[in-house]
């Protein structure tokens, strides 16, 4: 059971199953070794000094995206060698054999259906039903030479060489074909019906001449209506789990689809579909939902890095803009979810003009998140590309509800998404000595605040962790986040605040705030230049019309975002709390809704359900990789769930070559079935890496 990079010398003898179910180690016999040597073998090498016992090289394999097992063995091998052998090369030099006139043993390769056997030296035979003997090619030769000497020189019989290295003594032996063993060793079943069943059924035969029934054979394995189930391809019909956990809807599949095929640059542009924020919030400031349901954590395996293609996103192409339709929108508010709605809209032909109280644009993202979390000129090379394609943006500008009446008559649509921004807080005594998250974070960002030595957190989300590192980053050594249950943070944010000493309390509940710090209501008091409360913001909705309906403090929407006035959406924070690829996803989803209300067009939003995980096959994937060193590299793991790779696995694994592939006038491709010659047997919805097959009860028969 050896991994690679292990390497294991035996000074000596070694007795039995040496080498077993190897995956990868290097093992110098320096002596002769027992029975089972190599048994079931996938990957690495054994190098014997001597003979070895039976059943040596029985049932190994190999994986063809690594190198093939090797066993070489100076001597000679034991009875029933290479059964069931299924991959790898094994090397038999016959020098000194314990058996001189035999040095492949008694009834060697029985069952062999692949691999090969170098051997040099006298043989009694061999399962010539499962194996036969094959030239050995120049290419093979020099193969076996060079390894040769790596064999000799780890044995230390490196003066054998010369002796070993005459081409006429060598022979090979390889697996035959499956259709070879039919040749030699079944009778077809046109003869078996031509020779045995016409001669006893047929005319002259029992009932040949008595009834004119139908005798022709029926199949054993059906074709065409007779199957019990159908192959049905379903490419792109299912989400794979990373889009669907994605609340922007990125085709992340489809991404590294692109970077396989060598389409890099396409890649990192597609993402100015989905979001304007491609690096920004996919670089950095997103938990990456996508990697957290992507297929490969089921099964123990690493998932694809999407941080890597976020960050390159940096260098995407403006989208090409369609000309305008003449219908126009207003956008109430100048952050992720405003935004987005924004490009999304210009990006359909609509005209959109945002408004924003702050002085800048960007929201939170521009004016609360730190600087820790993501670089200064990655946001602003996104605003600056931003500004491109928005070019009408107003800051500085508060709106009342005449207003708002006002840009009604003005706009076709209204959008709003003015965020969060009213701390909420609690009704303690002292509590006008608490500094809100928001302010906090603003005036950290902006080197207006000296928290002091100490500083205690109410509030342990993922707000209160990034008011954590500010505080570590302007001088704070003790920061104490507390809250009255288990703390919601989560990801980056809370390793950051654990990585700079922050200390996590719960329960707890806050009784006052004095000038000495938090008074508890178990009565203990932690000590605090600075306090901060961060337990979560409200919306301001007192500038909306009477016609907009509120919840609760939140704006009330449909499935499409729409209010209870149907000019007027809403988006974000204003509507619900959640991430800011949430604000950005739903923005992207009300400008689809909005455009088809300009247009006059039905909306029909994406249905489609997530493909089931289990569908996917993790076979051809390496589980002990746990790092990505680049974007090609990340390509290539991707399952592609869902979506064709066109790797063409279900052509050649079908048995009856019922499947090809057939090219769209649209450039785009199918893998069509046979109806004739399929058989229903399901291999290729086994084989398929990507789930893409399914095999669905025959309706013909139903």
């Amino acid at each position: 059971m050896g991994y690679p990079n292990t390497s294991i010398d035996v000074l000596g003898p070694a007795s039995d199953d040496v080498g077993w179910l190897n995956a990868g180690a290097e093992i110098v016999v320096h002596g002769h070794a027992g029975n089972g040597l190599a048994n079931a073998m996938a990957q690495g090498k054994i190098f014997v000094a001597g003979n070895i016992g039976a059943r040596g090289m029985t049932m190994t394999k190999s994986n063809p995206r690594f190198a093939p097992p090797e066993i070489w063995v100076l001597g000679s091998v034991g009875d029933y060698f290479g059964e069931f052998m299924a991959g790898g090369i094994a090397t038999v030099c016959g020098i000194e054999p314990q058996t001189p006139d035999n040095v492949l043993g008694y009834r060697p390769l029985v069952g062999m259906v692949g691999g090969q056997v170098f051997f040099r030296g006298p043989h009694k035979g061999y399962s010539t039903a499962d194996a036969k003997q094959s030239p050995i090619t120049d290419e093979q030769w020099e193969w076996l030479c060079k390894n040769l000497n790596l064999f000799l020189e780890r044995i230390g019989r490196k003066e054998l060489f010369k002796s070993l290295s005459k081409r006429k003594e060598w022979q090979l032996l390889v697996a035959r074909s499956p259709h070879e063993r039919e040749r030699g060793s079944k009778r077809s079943m046109e003869s078996f019906h031509r020779v045995v069943w016409e001669k006893e059924l047929g005319h002259g035969g029992l009932i040949g001449d008595i009834t004119a029934i139908d005798r022709s054979p029926i199949p054993l394995i059906t074709t065409g209506e007779l199957r019990r189930f159908v192959p049905v391809w379903e490419n792109r019909v299912y989400k794979a789990p990373c889009e669907a956990a994605c609340p922007t809807g990125i085709p992340i599949q489809q991404r590294w689809a692109m970077i396989r095929e060598g389409r890099i640059d396409e890649a990192v542009d597609l993402a100015l579909e989905y979001t304007p924020f491609p690096a920004t919030v996919c670089g950095y400031l997103c938990p990456n939902l996508c990697m957290q349901e992507c297929t490969r954590n089921i099964f123990g395996m690493t998932p694809i890095d999407i941080t890597l293609l976020g960050r390159a996103s940096i260098n995407a192409k403006l989208p090409q803009m369609p000309p305008k339709s003449g219908k126009k929108a207003a956008v109430i508010g100048g952050g992720p979810a405003g935004i987005s709605v924004a490009w999304q809209l210009l990006k359909s032909g609509h005209e959109a003009v945002v408004y924003d109280v702050s002085p800048v644009l960007g929201g939170k993202i521009a004016a609360l998140i730190p600087e820790t979390r993501i670089p200064k000129e990655v946001l602003s090379a996104e605003l600056k590309r931003i500004q491109k394609i928005i070019p009408h943006v107003h800051l500085d500008k508060k709106l009342a509800q005449d207003d708002m009446e006002r840009l009604k008559t003005e706009y076709d649509m209204l959008v709003v998404a003015t965020g969060a921004w009213k701390p909420r807080t609690i009704p303690v005594p002292g509590k006008e000595r608490m500094i809100p998250a928001i302010k906090f974070l603003s005036l950290a960002k902006s080197g207006e605040i000296v928290p002091g030595n100490s500083v205690v957190i109410i509030g342990a989300g993922n707000v209160g962790c990034d008011v954590a590192t500010e505080a570590h980053r302007l001088g704070a050594e003790k920061i104490t986040l507390i809250d009255v249950q288990k703390p919601a943070s989560f990801g980056k944010e809370r390793k950051d605040a654990e990585a700079v000493g922050a200390i996590f309390r719960w329960p707890c509940i806050t009784r006052e705030i004095t000038e000495q710090g938090v008074v508890l209501d178990s009565g203990e008091l932690l000590p605090a230049d600075t306090v901060v409360i961060s337990i979560g913001d409200a919306p301001e909705t007192g500038f909306l019309p009477d016609t907009v309906e509120v919840e609760r403090g939140f704006v009330k929407v449909n499935g499409i975002f729409q209010t209870s006035d149907p000019a007027i959406f809403a988006i974000g924070d204003i509507v619900k709390p959640g991430l800011l690829t949430d604000a950005i996803g739903a923005g992207r989803k009300a400008a689809a809704a909005i455009s088809d209300l300009l247009s006059g067009k039905p909306h029909e939003p994406d249905t489609r359900e997530v493909i089931d995980k289990y569908r996917i096959s993790p076979e051809y994937f390496d589980p002990r990789i746990t790092g990505f060193d680049d974007m090609e590299y990340c390509g290539t793991q991707c399952s592609s769930c869902g979506n064709c790779r066109d790797c063409g696995i279900c052509v050649a694994v079908c048995p009856q070559a019922a499947i090809s592939r057939e090219e769209k006038e649209n450039g785009t491709f199918a893998y069509v079935v046979n109806e004739e010659l399929c058989i229903g047997c399901g291999f290729c919805a086994g084989a398929c890496p990507c789930g893409i097959w399914a095999l669905a009860p025959n309706k013909e028969l139903s």
